[in-house]
């Protein structure tokens, strides 16, 4: 196998490793059915998405959400999240790369608590984990960047990511390599280009780590 070009490679979490989509409309539908309330899920993660970047602008916060509930359920988003599964194409790209020998990270806005839970459901070790619990503010702020650049050092680093506001920006900002995964195909708001582009993360994995012939 040809050299790596990269010696650790960084992934954002909820979005890119992990369904963050489905497992908000699931949540919304159970608490609603539970609730009795009218609502409907492909509306309130519209809602959630609108509202979310307004939330990341100020200062951090508990990764919890408001809604008119008894006590008892207001937490019912944050308490969903470590059931929220990963894409099909997940595990079978961590393992592959864990097995070329990158070094594996995640950098996520979201509570240490959490990620751990979530990460029952990946298929890795995670050597550099940044959270905006330990820096105290949420991605696209650069704290993420500079805290993960600060524990790789001088490796060559990688990161990976499906939102092009919360990373692949940021990262282009900060001189940082990066992998744009498209999920949707979407175009960059800025007009931008990130230096690779991949709708999944098996074609990431492709070319990071291609099968010997």
């Amino acid at each position: 196998m040809r050299d790596r070009p990269y010696d650790v490679v960084t992934f954002d979490c909820y979005g890119t490793l992990i369904d963050w989509e489905r497992g908000i409309r699931d949540a919304f539908s159970a608490a609603a059915a539970v609730a009795r309330l009218p609502v409907d899920p492909e509306a309130a993660l519209k809602l959630y998405v609108e509202v979310e970047a307004t939330v990341e602008a100020g200062t951090y916060r508990s990764y919890r959400a408001d809604w008119p509930l008894p006590d008892s359920r207001v937490g019912f988003l944050a308490d969903s999240l470590p059931g929220w599964r990963p894409f099909p194409d997940t595990n079978p790209a961590l393992r592959r790369l864990s097995d070329a020998g990158y070094r594996l990270g995640i950098l996520s806005n979201v509570d240490d608590g959490l990620l751990a839970w979530t990460s029952r459901h990946l298929a890795a070790f995670f050597e550099t984990v940044v959270t905006a619990q330990q820096v105290g503010s949420y991605k696209p702020a650069p704290a993420h960047f500079t805290r993960a650049r600060s524990l790789i050092g001088e490796m060559r680093w990688l990161h990976a990511a499906q939102s092009y506001h919360h990373d692949v920006a940021p990262c282009r900002a900060l001189g940082i390599p990066v992998a744009w995964i498209n999920r949707k195909g979407e175009t960059a708001a800025d007009g931008g280009s990130p230096e690779h582009e991949f709708r999944t993360l098996g074609a990431l994995a492709d070319w990071l780590a291609p099968s010997s012939p």
